[in-house]
């Protein structure tokens, strides 16, 4: 009788180490491709950006993140990389990754009390008054904002948005262009001025009267880590001394130049704030850049952060033309004291 018998390649088959060849090096791209992301965890788990260039690449987490489930999505597909060792180190990196970032996307459970009195904010980064004045208006009027901080605003950025019409819908104000960062608003202010901690520049300040209390606001515009790292660190660790003692009636709004992935950020909001986005499970939004061509805002550096004597209600973002920022508009309740 004769036939065929499809045996096991022998050991020293040209097929068998070609295709061993083929798996070895596919593993080390894929090692290499999911460096980026594991070193990025590193810096995540120990804080290493506070302080260090470190902080920029900082702002890509949550892409890391998303790499590595691709590329153990590939390792899965692929038969010759299926290594169980090397999916099991991938799926692990996935997991830890996940446990960081899932939890801005679920939603906090709070309770907003019927009749509660709620304030509408928002925040822009003007790009030295770069932001259309008229659309900043028409943003103020369609949301009915309440509060207005806005930041990089110069002294003919102040002028533009008066002859705009800005000045009928907000006629207080706590003016500090020279500072970087001015509070505009419906309600009779209230303190106003400027602080005098260790930021890069002083940040703007003032009081309004909601329902009886008196809720604090600070209009934030800090360092940029691009440019002085240990600048910008200090810049948060001074906010986050404010915060302590600002009192739960606090919100504090603007462009830190941070993501919640940044160690000097978690440290702000370990203070005692709250990050609306997070808070309503906006785990993701993206604020900067705005305007380049083909690329989309990336990452998120403007938020709405406030005390524990209020609750997010709903939070989001709105394009404005003329700068790199998008604009944050959340509306705030005040809990019951």
């Amino acid at each position: 009788m004769t036939g065929t018998v499809a045996g096991t390649l022998r050991a020293d088959d040209p097929r068998r180490t070609r295709g061993g060849r083929g798996r070895t090096w596919g593993l080390l791209g894929c090692g290499l491709v999911l460096s980026a992301p594991a070193g990025l965890l590193l810096v995540r788990l120990t804080g290493l950006d506070a302080g260090t260039p470190l902080a920029v690449p900082m702002v890509l987490f949550p892409y890391s993140a998303v790499l590595s489930v691709l590329v153990l999505g590939v390792m899965v597909a692929v038969p010759t990389l299926r290594s169980r060792w090397a999916v099991a180190v991938v799926a692990a990196l996935v997991v830890v990754q996940a446990g960081l970032l899932v939890p801005r996307f679920v939603p906090e459970s709070r309770h907003v009390p019927a009749g509660a009195a709620v304030l509408r904010v928002a925040t822009l980064n003007t790009d030295v008054g770069g932001a259309d004045p008229r659309a900043v208006v028409e943003l103020v009027r369609t949301e009915r904002i309440d509060v207005l901080a806005l930041e990089q605003l110069p002294s003919a950025g102040v002028a533009a948005l008066d002859r705009a019409g800005l000045g009928a819908l907000m006629p207080y104000r706590e003016l500090h262009p020279e500072y970087d960062s001015s509070i505009y608003s419906r309600r009779s202010l209230s303190h106003g001025g400027a602080t005098d901690s260790d930021t890069a520049w002083p940040q703007t300040t003032a009081e309004i009267t909601v329902a009886g209390r008196t809720v604090k606001f600070v209009a934030v515009h800090t360092y940029y880590p691009l440019g002085d790292a240990d600048r910008w660190t200090r810049d948060m660790t001074a906010l986050a001394s404010l915060a302590r003692r600002s009192g739960p009636d606090t919100v504090f709004l603007g462009d830190f130049n941070a993501s919640l992935d940044h160690a000097p950020m978690r440290g702000l909001l370990a203070s005692g704030l709250t990050d609306t986005h997070a808070e309503l499970g906006h785990g993701w939004p993206r604020t900067w850049p705005v305007g380049l061509p083909v690329v989309p805002p990336l990452v998120q550096l403007d938020h709405v952060l406030h005390g524990s004597g209020l609750v997010g209600v709903s939070v989001g973002e709105r394009t404005v033309p003329g700068t790199d920022h998008r604009a944050v508009v959340a509306v705030l309740a005040l809990l019951p004291a």
